[in-house]
């Protein structure tokens, strides 16, 4: 009789998906236990390296070069090109993108059931791209009268926020140029247009930002100040004009077709007077959170003696949560970071340059108070140096004690670097540093969402030089770590999951070597 074959992780995590288990929880249970023990056998091999001088994205399981004009598909052992645009200008490149995947309802369409790469061109254009083909499916004209640069979810796989660059004159003192910036609101799939919003210093006062989320328009102040307004308020209020893609309008003496050239979508939401404000709040750099359960948030106190000192406060009455001044004794050069945890938990992640902290919202007693404990502390694997407090004998002979402490980012000392959270695992990882030598060596650690119990740690096998900019993606059997060095060099390592890498290990390395060769952006 032959040896078993293992179950595949990505298969069971398949059939979890579209609910093939029985709706038992224990069923569930014992699944995800199994594959997390199925994780536990297993390793990560870097199978193939890229570099470009172009920026590199990473979407579920494709690699994106040349401005997304490049398709790889990260799952095979070798790259695999999906497809290449054709060649455009540089006016005409893509600047910025979102994934907007498979709906629940039913489309007029038989390939808006597919996912698709939402794009924003450096031109104006809005695009939807088939992420199989890399064929436009839609493509809209935003306006000719502002420069629209970023692209993100009001409300994830439903809404999107196109926003422009910010009006320079608007943010001179003393220029009469009112209009900072313009958002544009679209519902996706199908495209259809809720309306451009004007961002006005006439009637927001001495306003640096603004964005949108989860239908709340987020303004922003120099002074520190955060105003929150209700998106849909102003939309009924101050629409001027409701306006379809595809359908003819006049508009200020001009006739054409709305989403296309040159006409473009008027601005047709323009405020007048001071919309009503739902919620207002002063921290330093603008830093603000909403989340937990019930509502609470996160800022900083307005001055730059508090910076890396958090106050979690009630959203209902604005007050402090029951020990919920958060400060991490630490002396580092690079500040602390906290946010609500991605998981829904309600929980809050602290992230130190030696420790990671998992804090969660407890009721006090039967009260309406709720206070910050610790679920979990995750710490780095530190050695106390041994060349503190080491005694020095001068020439007289005299015995002189040295005392110094290094800072707790040292790179010399193992240090926290990327902590994010992968939902299908229910897993926390964790990336740390040490510089050995002339070198930094990275470590990607997994961890139990729940208990904060160390399950994997996969050794990165390239140099980590802290000075770069770094991303590092998990995504079920794949590691995929993008770094951008100076003068604009991008270099991609991709890892996969491994039974027994032991004898293929050499030939892998081999094959990879030749197709890394020819495989160049």
């Amino acid at each position: 009789m032959g040896p078993i074959r293992k179950p595949n992780v990505c298969h069971r995590l398949s059939r979890r998906a579209v609910g093939f288990f029985s709706r038992d929880a224990g069923v569930v249970q014992r699944t995800n236990l199994g594959i997390l023990r199925s994780l536990e056998s297993t390793k990560f091999m870097n199978v193939w390296t890229t570099h470009s001088k172009s920026p590199i994205a990473y979407e579920r399981g494709r690699i994106y070069f040349d401005n997304y004009r490049f398709c790889v598909s990260s799952v095979a052992a070798q790259p695999r090109k999906l497809y290449e645009m054709p060649k455009c200008s540089k006016s005409e490149k893509i600047e910025d993108a979102l994934l907007w995947e498979c709906p629940v309802g039913e489309m007029p369409n038989l390939s808006d059931y597919r996912s698709s790469l939402i794009a924003l061109t450096a031109h104006n254009w809005l695009l939807r791209i088939s992420t199989t083909t890399g064929k436009v499916l839609e493509k809209i004209y935003l306006a000719s009268y502002c420069k629209f640069r970023y692209l993100s979810w009001d409300t994830p796989q439903e809404v999107i926020a196109v926003k422009s660059a910010q009006n320079k004159l608007a943010r001179q003192a003393g220029v009469q140029q009112p209009i900072l910036l313009y958002l544009a609101v679209f519902h996706v799939l199908p495209f259809s247009l809720i309306g451009i919003l004007e961002i006005s210093k006439r009637i927001f006062g001495n306003v640096t930002d603004a964005t949108l989320s989860h239908g709340i328009l987020i303004v922003m102040y120099s002074s520190g100040l955060v105003r929150l307004y209700s998106f849909q308020a102003i939309t009924e209020k101050f629409m001027q004009q409701k306006l379809d893609l595809g359908c003819a309008c006049r508009w200020g003496g001009t006739t054409g077709t709305v989403g296309e050239a040159p006409f473009g979508i008027p601005c047709n939401i323009k405020i007048t007077d001071t919309p009503p404000l739902l919620f207002e709040v002063s921290s330093l750099e603008n830093a603000f959170q909403i989340g937990g359960h019930p509502w609470h948030y996160i800022i900083t106190p307005n001055k730059k003696k508090q910076k890396g000192v958090f106050h979690i406060c009630a959203l209902k009455d604005n007050s402090l949560a029951k020990n919920g001044i958060q400060e991490m004794e630490c002396c580092s050069l690079e500040s602390d970071w906290i946010y609500f945890h991605p998981d829904a938990s309600g929980r809050i992640i602290h992230v130190g340059p030696n420790q990671v902290k998992i804090l969660k919202l407890n009721e006090v007693g039967h009260s309406a108070q709720y206070e910050i404990s610790e679920d979990f502390v995750i710490l780095a694997n530190r050695e106390k140096n041994k060349n503190e407090n080491l005694p020095t004998v001068t020439a007289s002979g005299r015995v002189v004690k040295k005392s110094f402490n290094l800072l707790d980012d040292d790179p010399e000392q193992e240090t926290f670097k990327i902590v994010d959270y992968e939902d299908e695992l229910d897993l926390l990882s964790v990336v740390a540093v040490t510089q050995i030598d002339a070198e930094g060596k990275a470590h990607l650690d997994f961890h139990c969402n729940e208990y904060g119990t160390l399950l994997k740690s996969i050794p990165l096998v390239e140099s980590w030089d802290v000075t770069y900019s770094h991303e590092v993606y998990f995504d079920r059997d794949l590691v995929l770590h993008i770094e951008q060095k100076p003068s604009r060099i991008f270099s991609c390592y991709v890892y996969q999951m491994v039974c027994d890498p032991g004898e293929e290990e050499e030939t892998t390395n081999r094959s990879c070597e030749k197709k890394r060769a020819n495989f160049k952006f």
